[in-house]
């Protein structure tokens, strides 16, 4: 699929990774919807800077929390672009807790927003897709789905289970809507980060080296106009999975 004048959808994409997705998706010449959770969020000059880049775009507050909103959202997109071509399931939430102490809602929590939000969002989307004999589904998961993280139980749990949605999406909405996966390692490290965990981050990939938001946007592109790949997950992680 080509990407000029495509219409994508894309989840937690007013800052940090998803904003680089979007910009990245836009000077390529899509038009771009994306969702945010609330008004603390800079959507606002992201939205301006994808609008700078000569496409249209579209931003709609997100709770995934709230189940009867993804299909809303959708229906938004619809009836601003008539199409969704594209749907990259970028929102996400990062929780740490032992494992004994991790609360129902905490659990719920990771799961509604990591696994459930994308599940609805696609459901929503790809009848569209279906209809129009042409789609995207991309899911953004990580390593946690398939290393042992001490910590990120609930986490962990959410990300593998998008891993298996995922491969399930790819064989029922086949052949008309491709579905895959990426799972970045570290991309985008905090601002306030220490420098020992900046250098671990670095030891523990084989490239030695962190990586970067346009790291996984440009992987992201190779999967929108591959055309023959479907229910993979592609690891953009310096190695760091077979650390």
């Amino acid at each position: 699929m080509q990407i000029p004048n495509k219409i994508i959808l894309i989840t937690g994409a007013a800052m940090r990774v998803g904003r680089v997705i979007a910009l990245t998706l836009a000077e390529r010449g899509a038009h771009i919807a994306f969702t945010y959770l609330n008004d603390d969020e800079p959507w606002q000059q992201t939205k301006a800077e994808i609008e700078a880049k000569g496409v249209n775009c579209l931003a709609l507050p997100l709770d995934v929390r709230q189940p009867e909103q993804p299909k809303a959202v959708v229906e938004q997109v619809i009836a601003r672009f008539g199409a969704i071509d594209i749907l990259i399931n970028n929102a996400s939430v990062w929780l740490k807790a032992p494992f004994l102490e991790i609360t129902e809602a905490a659990w719920n929590t990771a799961l509604s927003v990591n696994l459930s939000g994308p599940f609805l969002l696609s459901q929503a989307a790809a009848p569209y897709m279906l209809k129009q004999e042409r789609g995207h589904i991309i899911n953004i998961t990580d390593l946690s789905a398939f290393q042992t993280w001490s910590g990120y139980a609930h986490h962990a749990a959410s990300k593998a289970g998008l891993v298996a949605l995922t491969r399930v999406m790819a064989a029922e909405l086949a052949p008309h809507v491709q579905v895959n996966a990426i799972a970045p390692g570290t991309v985008l490290l905090p601002d306030d980060v220490s420098e020992e965990k900046r250098q671990w981050a670095i030891e523990n990939s084989l490239l030695k080296r962190v990586g970067s938001p346009q790291d996984v946007a440009k992987t992201l592109l190779f999967l929108t106009e591959m055309d023959f790949v479907t229910g993979a997950v592609y690891f953009v992680d310096g190695g760091r999975a077979l650390v």
